[in-house]
Order: C-alpha cells, then sequence, then structure tokens
C-alpha cells in the first residue's frame, strides 16, 4: 500500500510541476486524499497547510488540524514540526505550550540525526536561500551546468577547494546537486590519494570506516584518518575516538582523542565525553549528569546537533539542585536540530527549483510546506513570492493574507530578515484588510529592529514617520542610541536618522538620505529663518535685475556703436 500511496503523490507532484495556475488544483484533491489514506504522511501534510490557508480547497481550520494530527502520527518529519512550531508560538488557534512543543520537535530532531545515517535517497542538505539573495541564486546549478561542470573539471585538475566542493554537494545534496554517494567517494578516493588534503582524507576515511557508498575498509579508513589527525584537523581525532570506542570497546583511549580534540575546539568531541559521563561510562569516574550537561551544552554551542539533542532533554526535566528546567530552552534547541532535517531540505530544494524555473504554481505549493513547518528562510521567501504575486496566483487563490501571515510569521524568529522587518513595518503603517486601522507604533518597532540590524532603510523610514507627525518611543530611541532629547526636538532627531543613514556603508542609501537631510535642512531654515531668507530673496532678485540690465544695455551698446560727428 505504500508503494501505491506513494506513486499517487509522484503523480499528483508532476501534475502540479505542469501546472500553469491553481484553477484546477482541487481536481487533484481525490487523487491526494486517497494517497493520504494508502498511509503517505507527506499528502495529509499537504492536505492539511491547503486547508489552512485556503489555497484551492476550502478554508477549513478543524481539517487542517485534523490532516495535520494524522500526518504526524505517521512520523512525517515536516508535520511534527509545524506541531511544534505552533505550539511554540501559539498560533493558529493551538495554545503556547513549550513541553508539547518540545516533544513534537524532539521526535523530529531524534529522527534527523537517525536519517543522516540512512540513504539520501530523497534528502537534501538544508540551505537557507533567500529568493532576495541574487549571488545565492547566481550559485545554484544541476550535474550539467557550467558551474558544476567547470568545478568538476578543477577538481580532475588536482584543485582540492574543487575536489572538496563537488564532492560536498554530491554528497551531501547541495546547490541544486542530486545526492550520490558513489559519485561523492570517487572524488574523496582521489583527493585523498593525489593532494593529501585533510580534508578529504578524513571524509574518504569516515566512508571506509562506516561503509557509506564504498566496501568497508577498516585498516585503509585508519590509516587516512590518522594522516588526517598528523595535520592537525580535528575531526580526524574524534573519529579515531569513535574507532576506539566502536570497534576496539577501548573507552580509555577513546577518551584520549576526545580530551584532545576537545581541548582544541572541535563541536563533536564534547557530545561524546558528555555521554560517557551521563550514562556512566567514563573511565575510572562515577555517573555525572552535571558534568554531561556542561559538556553537551558546550557541544551544542558549538554547533553540534546531537549534543543540543542531549542538552535539550536536561532543559526540558532539569536537574535537582543544578540545573533548571527551561522547556522553552529545550524546544529552541531540538528546532534548530530539526531544522537541518534532510527531508525539509528536499522540499527546500524543489521551492527553489520551481522557482527558478518559473513555475510559480509548484514553487508556491513547496515552500507553503516548509513555511508552515515554521522554517523562517521557507517563510520570508513564501511572504516575497506572494508579494510578487506570479500571474495573480495568491490574490485569485489563496484565501489567508499570505504577505501579512508569513512575514509576519517570520519576524518571531530569533534573527529575523531585515527586508521582513521593514515589509512588516510597511503593512502596520499601511491599511491592512485585517486591520480596521493603521498600528503606527507596531510600524516603529518594525523600522526600529531593522535599524538595529544596520538597515538604512529603517533608520529612513523612521525619518518619514516623523517628518508626518508620529512620536518614536524614548525607549527605541535608547536602542538605536539616539539623542534623549530627540523627542521634544523632531529637527534634532530627525538629523541624527537620515545623517546616520547617509553614513551608513550601504551605497544605495546615500542619495535618498542625503536628499532627505538636506530636505530637512532646508525646511528648518525656511521654519525658523522665513523673515531673512525672503529679505535674503528680494535683495538677491534686486541684484540679478540690476546686473541683467547692466548686461543688456551693454550688448545693445555694442550692437550700436556711436558714429562720429560728420565735418
Amino acid at each position: 500500500m505504500e508503494t501505491v500511496a506513494g506513486a499517487l503523490f509522484q503523480r499528483f507532484e508532476k501534475r502540479v510541476a505542469g501546472l500553469q495556475d491553481l484553477a484546477h488544483l482541487n481536481n487533484f484533491y481525490p487523487q491526494l486524499l486517497q494517497a493520504g489514506c494508502l498511509g503517505h504522511s507527506r499528502a495529509l501534510y499537504l492536505i492539511s497547510t491547503l486547508h489552512r490557508t485556503g489555497l484551492g480547497l476550502p478554508l477549513d481550520s478543524t481539517k487542517a488540524l485534523k490532516f495535520g494530527l494524522l500526518s504526524a502520527q505517521a512520523d512525517d518529519r515536516l508535520s511534527g514540526m509545524q506541531l511544534g512550531h505552533k505550539h511554540h508560538l501559539g498560533v493558529d488557534g493551538l495554545p503556547v505550550d513549550h513541553d508539547l512543543s518540545y516533544a513534537y520537535y524532539a521526535n523530529v530532531a531524534a529522527q534527523t540525526i537517525a536519517d543522516r545515517e540512512l540513504s539520501r535517497k530523497g534528502q537534501a542538505f538544508v540551505e537557507h536561500i533567500r529568493l532576495i539573495d541574487e549571488d545565492a541564486l547566481k550559485l545554484q546549478t544541476k550535474e550539467n551546468d557550467d558551474l558544476f561542470v567547470w568545478l568538476r573539471f578543477q577538481a580532475r585538475r588536482g584543485m582540492a577547494e574543487a575536489q572538496q566542493a563537488v564532492s560536498r554537494m554530491l554528497f551531501w545534496g547541495q546547490q541544486g546537486i542530486s545526492s550520490n554517494l558513489k559519485e561523492a567517494v570517487k572524488f574523496y578516493e582521489k583527493g585523498a590519494a593525489r593532494l593529501k588534503d585533510p580534508t578529504l582524507m578524513y571524509d574518504y576515511g569516515v566512508v571506509l570506516l562506516k561503509g557509506q557508498g564504498v566496501k568497508q575498509d577498516i585498516p585503509k579508513a585508519l590509516d587516512l584518518l590518522n594522516q588526517a589527525a598528523a595535520q592537525g584537523f580535528l575531526p580526524a581525532l574524534t573519529a579515531l575516538g569513535w574507532y576506539y570506542q566502536v570497534f576496539e570497546n577501548d573507552y580509555r583511549r577513546a577518551v584520549e582523542f576526545w580530551e584532545k580534540a576537545d581541548e582544541m575546539g572541535d563541536p563533536v568531541a564534547p557530545s561524546n565525553l558528555g555521554a560517557f559521563y551521563a550514562y556512566g561510562q567514563y573511565p575510572g569516574k562515577d555517573r555525572d549528569e552535571v558534568a554531561a550537561y556542561h559538556y553537551f551544552l558546550k557541544s551544542a554551542s558549538r554547533g553540534h546537533t546531537d549534543g543540543a539533542v542531549q542538552l535539550a532533554a536536561y532543559f526540558s526535566r532539569g536537574i535537582p539542585g543544578a540545573v533548571s528546567r527551561v522547556p522553552l530552552n529545550a524546544v529552541l534547541w531540538t528546532k534548530w536540530v530539526s531544522e537541518q532535517n534532510g527531508f525539509l531540505g528536499s522540499v527546500l530544494r524543489k521551492s527553489l527549483d520551481a522557482y527558478l524555473q518559473k513555475s510559480w504554481p509548484a514553487s508556491l505549493l513547496y515552500y507553503l510546506l516548509a513555511a508552515e513547518a515554521g522554517f523562517e528562510v521557507a517563510q520570508f521567501n513564501l511572504g516575497f513570492l506572494c508579494d510578487q504575486d506570479p500571474d495573480g496566483l495568491v490574490s485569485r487563490y489563496m484565501q489567508v493574507s499570505c504577505p501579512w501571515r508569513y512575514y509576519n510569521l517570520s519576524t518571531f524568529s530569533e534573527q529575523p530578515a531585515a527586508y521582513a522587518l521593514l515589509r512588516m513595518g510597511d503593512l502596520f503603517y499601511g491599511r491592512h484588510p485585517r486591520k480596521e486601522r493603521r498600528d503606527v507604533q507596531a510600524a516603529v518597532q518594525m523600522y526600529t529592529a531593522a535599524a538595529l540590524q544596520q538597515e538604512p532603510q529603517g533608520l529612513y523610514n523612521l525619518g518619514l514617520l516623523v517628518e508626518e507627525g508620529v512620536s518614536i518611543p524614548k525607549a527605541a530611541l535608547q536602542k538605536l542610541g539616539l539623542s534623549s532629547s530627540a523627542p521634544a526636538d523632531p529637527y534634532t532627531l530627525l538629523v541624527e536618522l537620515y545623517g546616520r543613514c547617509r553614513d551608513h556603508q550601504e551605497e544605495h542609501s546615500f542619495v535618498p538620505c542625503s536628499l532627505a537631510l538636506f530636505s530637512v535642512h532646508l525646511k528648518y531654515i525656511w521654519m525658523f529663518h522665513g523673515s531673512i531668507v525672503k529679505f535674503s530673496g528680494v535683495a538677491v532678485v534686486a541684484v540679478m535685475t540690476g546686473l541683467g540690465l547692466l548686461t543688456v544695455l551693454r550688448r545693445l551698446q555694442s550692437r550700436n556703436p556711436v558714429l562720429p560727428d560728420s565735418v
């Protein structure tokens, strides 16, 4: 049944890819529903998101929740993230419940780590690419595109950086390249043998040790890892420790490698040491959960997913007398791990590929899946795509205010994009269907947040609000480091805002901010020194008039010379 369900869903995807608009999307609903009833969790999740937004289906929050729960029960990664996200923020009628949010995210986080060890079919590396980032969009490629062909050529010529790039793209499925372990291993092998590059020796050593995409060869793997470690490559030290733990059952030797790697800043080693403390496996020492917590904290802070999952568990339950129970921290750490899931990466890749091919319906649907799962970049991109409204797809077929919903959701992330903050500021200040009147102070908050991210447009927009008579709260001014006397003196505030905007490193801000600053100075002079300006103006006009008359007389004299008297 799973095979039939998968075939039905793939057929649905192919039909969507060929759509020019979404007018007939509801015609495919029976096929999508049938796939879901046969056990396809992603089909159930897609139905949930369509009902949530009213895209091609009636807007129905009850059905959206029901299908979302069914999908999560079937272990769909994105559906679990969706429920974790909604209970984290308390959106779409679900209450804020950090314990429940953590439960959903913890499940997906554990699967994310397990998924990496399985076949990478259907997975891709999660890439944080915004649709406004032209440089990142230009780097997207395919196996037969010029960029990838050129990189392969450079790799074959023996360039280490090219071999690292090509093997990474093939192994993880990055920049539009499909994951291909066997091809990646070939580049690992060539780079390790010819160049003695520590990164490639480590990568090849690990796949040989685990037998990923190649026949397992432990002696050769150890030789490569030792060579990489001798060149000071930290991950190789950690991998050697893992070998002694798993293959030799020599915990003392393993700890020696991990402690050395930990001292040098490796992120994986402290996670392994923490696990030994947590399970009482550290040689010569008793079980110590407090020590384990500190090692996991160190590992997570350095960017290791396993350490983050273990750290989150401690924040969820706490350690009496040592570590407080902070469910929100548990949510944030497991959310971070979940958002590195390869199946999320695959959806993002399909979204971006469809966007680059101008297949707007497919791009919209795939970004919708990732955005509803709470992934900030997808929320931003969906808001941007809805803003553009290609072929009128959004305005005609989506029953929620798409830019408002997804830009707004993206601003709740820990690091929202300045562009999203600016757009939400515009939406708050303008008259919007969701609001009976403008929310000026909310707009001020958004522009202030954008300015704090060194976005000159935020300063410029605040200046425009001040010119329209809007009062900027003192707290906002203090955050921006502006004069405390500014609220009582709009002129001083405008000079500071436009001056900072003009002096910003962004070149595009210089001209508009300079003109705005000049306009402020001119208005100030006219308002407070009007009589002087008027008198000066009259004097200038009189002088110019006099000079003009003299010029005319001289020209007339030069054209009509005085004739001498006749004799």
